[in-house]
């Protein structure tokens, strides 16, 4: 059975030119290994002891999703004020939602190049 980590890796590392190395001491996503768009706290990070992620949204979806769900999604700190979200996965994710917020932070922060090139992959 894939761990938390290897299922939010193989999700983040199949985007275009998604590169994974650590920081702060947890497994984090970037695009060409410069913009972060995941960070992955599988044991749980701060007063969060619970695994979780914390990925870049575009403008608004921090607040509507934590409006819609404050058991799932959540304000994380240092970046929260720039829009990031905290993701809870320790009650049963859906992957294809996890999945889609993935894909939604590197669309967030990547070149339009890159996302031109991820849009026309889905496509086919």
């Amino acid at each position: 059975m894939p761990t938390v980590t290897d299922r939010v890796r193989a999700i983040c590392l199949r985007l275009p030119e998604a590169a994974e190395r650590p920081s702060h001491g947890a497994p984090a996503f970037f695009v060409r290994d410069r913009r972060q768009f995941v960070m992955l706290w599988p044991d749980g990070h701060h007063d969060h002891d619970f695994p979780h992620l914390w990925c870049a949204a575009p403008p608004g979806a921090q607040e509507e999703l934590i409006a819609a769900d404050p058991a799932r999604f959540f304000r994380p700190p240092y970046v929260g004020h720039r829009g990031w979200l905290g993701v809870r996965l320790d009650a049963g994710p859906d992957w294809t939602e996890i999945a889609e917020l993935c894909t939604d932070a590197f669309r967030t922060v990547a070149p339009k190049s890159l996302v031109t090139r991820l849009e026309e992959t889905s496509q086919q």
